[in-house]
């Protein structure tokens, strides 16, 4: 077994070791498993029960790992990505008017465009096309969007007819638990305490429960019935209708700029480029999958940047972490019982992360900025992803041709930007 461990992942060459990568994937592991809590909560939200959701997210996370590490042997871990589950929940379903099942096959099909991209020469096209300032201001938006429902979840912020959106009632149980939970989290994460989110979604859990915040009647077994529906249960009854296309059509520029971004910034770490080619091969096959286990699309994680600092080097890393996704069935049956008040600060918390991308941003230059700047403000505002993304990416190039810059906007670019200026036209049309 140690020698096939040696000559599969080449470890000899890496300059690492059995123990070390196991260590490595623990570490990943322990950092990353919350997104199982909180993304089967975010499913919930589109009608998938919170159990077949669990299973969903376990089996997605396991097999995208498994994907990677097998046939790239690289260190990194795939789970369903925060801002592409909102994306998913909030905007295909609660605003366009998708069933979960339709939203699903949007996610089937987002998959097969990516592999088709990620296996031709267009990947290097668009990675070289779309302006970094766009991509890092739509992980700001995302970000920010997600604070919001953080914030909504844990009833700091509430409707309000007058000014839209209002501070909650402060002394509201869940409101108060919420608060106390989120600075357990901040503590924990300035300690940078090791599986700190997990630590924070365990602790409002708990405070939830002694606050009769936390549903007892969840359910206690772990219910493959509510899965077996969920497994293959896309649907493309919506194939014919304009929000599926757009659905599509967001949803694959969303996870195509989020992988390049992220596993461009992990294998920098690592110092090896030269493996970016076949992780993102690996990364579309994972995001293939999702529309059939039942979740959102996967990303190549932040966390992975854990196990790397932990000696992380090869796919056995990721290989040990996607095999302990398998673990948390276990744990399925009580997941349903954690409060949104646990769930909100991860939420903010993440969200306040993802905004470090700001400082990415060249905005002295107006004409960079300004664009950046509609993304940023319209995804959280408009609560939708594709509608930010449309504004930021038509306004670039006409920002470009009035300073006289034209030629800084590739023919790519062009034609992107004009299919998002067609989406914003039938936006008014219907």
């Amino acid at each position: 077994m140690n020698h096939f461990f040696q000559r599969w992942f080449q470890l000899k060459e890496h300059g690492t070791t059995i123990r070390r990568e196991l260590m490595a994937g623990l570490t990943t592991f322990v950092t990353v498993v919350y997104i199982v809590a909180v993304n089967s909560s975010i499913l919930s939200d589109a009608g998938i029960p919170v159990a077949a959701g669990v299973v969903a997210t376990v089996l997605a996370s396991c097999a995208g790992s498994l994907l990677v590490g097998l046939w790239a042997n690289a260190p990194i871990v795939m789970v369903p990505g925060m801002g592409i589950n909102v994306l998913f929940t909030y905007t295909f379903v609660q605003k366009m008017g998708l069933s979960w099942a339709e939203a699903l096959a949007v996610v089937l099909v987002s998959g097969l465009l990516f592999t088709w991209v990620a296996f031709s020469p267009l990947s290097g096209v668009l990675q070289r096309t779309v302006p970094g300032s766009l991509k890092e201001a739509i992980t700001v938006g995302i970000g920010l969007l997600l604070t919001l429902i953080g914030l909504q979840k844990g009833g700091l912020v509430v409707s309000d007819p007058r000014t839209l959106l209002a501070l909650g009632d402060l002394g509201e149980p869940r409101v108060l638990v919420t608060c106390a939970t989120l600075v357990i989290g901040l503590v924990l994460y300035v300690r940078k305490v090791p599986g700190n989110l997990l630590l924070t979604l365990a602790a409002g859990t708990v405070l939830g429960m002694l606050s009769g915040l936390t549903e007892t009647g969840g359910e206690q077994t772990l219910s493959l019935g509510a899965y077996h529906q969920l497994f293959g249960g896309f649907s493309f009854a919506g194939w014919l209708t304009l929000p599926f296309w757009v659905a599509v059509f967001s949803l694959t520029m969303v996870i195509i700029f989020e992988n390049f971004g992220l596993i461009q910034g992990q294998l920098e770490m690592l110092q090896r480029k030269d493996h970016s080619p076949r992780v993102l091969k690996a990364a579309s096959l994972s995001t293939l999958t999702c529309g059939w286990l039942g979740t959102s699309p996967t990303v190549a994680t932040v966390e992975t940047a854990a196990g790397i600092t932990a000696g992380g080097r090869t796919g056995l890393t990721a290989v040990t972490t996607g095999l302990l996704f398998l673990v948390t069935l276990v744990a399925a049956p009580w997941i349903g019982m954690i409060p949104d008040s646990a769930v909100a600060p991860i939420l903010i918390l993440i969200g306040g992360l993802m905004l470090e991308n700001i400082r990415r941003i060249p905005l002295q230059d107006f004409t960079e900025g300004f664009p950046a700047y509609l993304i940023i403000a319209l995804i959280p505002l408009s609560q939708s992803i594709p509608d930010g993304i449309a504004f930021g990416f038509v306004a670039y190039p006409v920002l470009k041709l009035a300073a006289g810059r034209g030629r800084d906007v590739s023919a790519s670019l062009y034609i992107i930007s004009g299919l998002f200026l067609v989406h914003l036209i039938l936006r008014v049309i219907i």
